[in-house]
């Protein structure tokens, strides 16, 4: 069977069999894939406990799948380019064969400092092939690798070092990001005094910042490469892995406080990441794809990473933003490496339509074919200008919507086969099963309807568990409703069938294509020693998409406004990243609360989004001129 679906004939006819018969279908798919020894059964699963179980019994090594396996006829393929932060450093090129060799060295290197198989192991790196590297090299042994994004605090690194308990941290002296250096080991340094389960660090020089190695737990990334060299740099056998022995556990943000370490498995997420990533941009042998995403996210893991390895894919990363040194940027990159497949989130093409269209003169984007978009459903306005500045109207948009615990893409139009409406994620992929349900629990039926978004049936890339807290799996996506894993989306389906996801219906906000807690941003505010309570609300935002509105309520009303913002942004920037800054504070004398304490975000939510003659009832509040004072307050704000 061939991977890749040819026409939307095909597509509709893939769909029908997946539905009919999931487990002949996806069993076909897997056989493109490389196994050491073949599954037993295709599938077990159930959504009470939950359990599900893909390809029990098979034997295989995603690095075999990405890697060894192209090496006889692509081994001289470029498998990773690297375009650095700063456009006049050097760019690197990595072949499969390149690529295969460091990966087994550095698994060597992970050997000799005693981590084995079922090890956790926390990358915290910046957007350098090392990164890449290290990912593998941990898969190649099977030791789980949760990586962690450059963007986030001391504080938030080492609540997943803990939660996951790893024994070895990778990260390096420094980072470069725009203009600016991060510096990446001392916030490590900063996490490490709060973690006893690592036992090394191993330490890439990349900004040559002062930093302090600790002896006895500290090396350095260069000496221990060196060290495998001398012993003769022996090869790394890919370690034999269950399908469904962990791969990597990816921390997301929640409706509490605490992260959750969402755990995706071997074998159907290697199937299901390359199926989806050959289908959905039609990948052809000799294209090269730029996909934007950091690889900290999941988007990375999956689109720049495993799908397009395991596809014999030349995947382009890129260290820095899109409008450094200038808005201009992302399509010097574009004309350098002549890119034919561009996937970016909503975000940096709204950021980047704002500067204006000069930055687009003398640009050669003629090599592009495709033109995907991730993380958020796009607006119609950024699709209509990314369609025709961009794709010049001759490249089709696939808008695709997934989550980190879904693990690939599962709602798309596949690139130039499949209908497009501006705004759409369109049709579920073959394997998808997509319902609406209404808040009683029943299935909503037909077409032009709207719900809350679930799965009524598993696929190979779905999350198994959230580390360490099964029941926080099952409570968060199974309970909501019965045989349903629940997505928290809230969903339109057209006339004509087609799905626009509306937004997040629980307290999670997706802000640059970022899913963060409104819990675990109001408990970094909380911390801060003048607040008593505080409330987040999600606002719609120009380039972000959702921005981040805080309300909150100070002891001391005679405080300086402006310091006690910038202190109060200053301590979740400590506590959780920069990402979780409130775009706006405001300080209120109360909020909205029933009789029960509980408080009302619906109304503070429209506040923020200024619909304040569509508040709805609020007779049943504790103290109702609360809300005129807060409306009040927001009308100052803005003057």
């Amino acid at each position: 069977m061939n991977l890749q679906l040819k026409s939307f004939e095909e597509y509709q006819e893939a769909y029908k069999n997946s539905v009919e018969n999931p487990e002949a279908f996806w069993g076909e798919i897997a056989e493109n894939f490389f196994w050491k020894r073949k599954w037993t059964n295709v599938l077990n699963w159930n959504f009470t406990e939950p359990n599900i179980k893909w390809f029990e019994g098979g034997k295989l090594n995603i690095t075999e799948n990405c890697l060894d396996r192209h090496i006889y006829k692509l081994g001289d393929k470029p498998a990773i380019i690297w375009e650095p932060n700063d456009p006049n450093e050097a760019h690197r090129i990595l072949t499969y064969k390149q690529l295969l060799a460091k990966v087994e060295t550095f698994a060597n290197v992970l050997k000799n400092n005693n981590v084995v198989k079922g090890d956790r192991v926390c990358i915290y790196l910046p957007m350098v092939p090392e990164l890449v590297i290290a990912v593998l090299a941990c898969a190649r042994i099977g030791a789980i690798h949760s990586v962690v994004f450059g963007g986030f605090s001391a504080r938030s690194i080492a609540d997943r070092i803990n939660d996951a308990a790893c024994k070895l941290v990778v990260t390096s002296d420094g980072g470069f990001r725009a203009g600016k250096v991060l510096e990446l080991k001392s916030i490590v340094d900063d996490a490490l005094m709060q973690c006893d389960s690592v036992e090394r660090v191993i330490v890439l020089t990349r900004t040559r910042t002062p930093i302090s190695m600790i002896k006895g737990r500290d090396v350095w990334w260069e000496d221990e490469i060196k060290k495998v060299e001398t012993q003769g740099n022996p090869p790394c056998p890919a370690e034999e892995m269950d399908a469904e022995d962990p791969l990597f556990v990816l921390y997301t943000s929640g409706s509490t406080g605490k992260p959750k370490g969402v755990v995706h498995t071997t074998g159907g997420y290697m199937v299901y990441t390359g199926y989806t990533f050959s289908n959905v941009f039609r990948y052809q042998p000799d294209e090269v794809y730029f996909c934007t995403a950091d690889i900290g996210w999941i988007t990375g893991h999956s689109y720049i990473v495993y799908g397009p390895l395991s596809q014999g894919a030349t995947s382009l990363m890129f260290e820095g933003t899109p409008t450094y040194p200038d808005a201009g940027r992302l399509w010097d990159i574009v004309d350098k490496y002549k890119v034919n497949i561009l996937y970016t989130a909503p975000t940096a093409i709204r950021s980047l339509m704002a500067f204006g269209d000069e930055y687009l003169e003398g640009k050669d984007l003629s090599s592009i074919k495709k033109l995907g978009s991730v993380g958020e459903p796009i607006n119609e306005e950024a699709w209509h200008w990314f369609n025709k500045k961009i794709g010049k109207e001759k490249a089709p948009i696939t808008d695709t919507w997934w989550q980190t615990e879904n693990g690939g893409i599962l709602i798309a139009p596949i690139a130039g086969i499949s209908p497009t409406v501006p705004g759409y994620a369109m049709l579920p992929l073959p394997g998808v099963q997509p319902c609406l349900m209404d808040e009683d629990g029943k299935e909503i039926e037909g077409n032009d309807v709207s719900g809350n978004l679930c799965i009524k049936f598993p696929w190979p890339g779905m999350l198994r568990t959230t580390w360490g807290d099964h029941e926080r799996c099952r409570q968060t996506y199974f309970s909501t409703y019965e045989n349903k894993y629940f997505t928290g989306d809230g969903c339109y389906r057209s006339p004509e069938g087609y799905y626009k996801i509306t937004g997040r219906v629980d307290d999670v906000l997706n802000v640059s294509g970022h899913r963060i807690g409104t819990a675990e941003v109001e408990n970094a505010i909380n911390m801060h020693a003048d607040v008593v309570e505080s409330a987040i609300v999600g606002y719609p935002h120009p380039v972000k998409g959702q921005g981040i509105y805080a309300y909150v309520i100070v002891a001391n009303h005679h405080i300086d406004a402006e310091s006690t913002r910038k202190d109060i942004l200053q301590t979740i920037t400590r506590l959780i990243g920069a990402i979780a800054k409130p775009d706006i504070i405001q300080f209120v004398a109360d909020l909205p609360k029933t009789r029960s304490g509980k408080i009302m975000r619906r109304i503070l939510r429209k506040i923020a989004e200024g619909e304040i003659n569509n508040l709805g009832d609020t007779s049943t509040l504790q103290d109702p001129t609360v809300v005129e004072a807060i409306i009040k307050g927001a009308e100052e704000m803005k003057k």
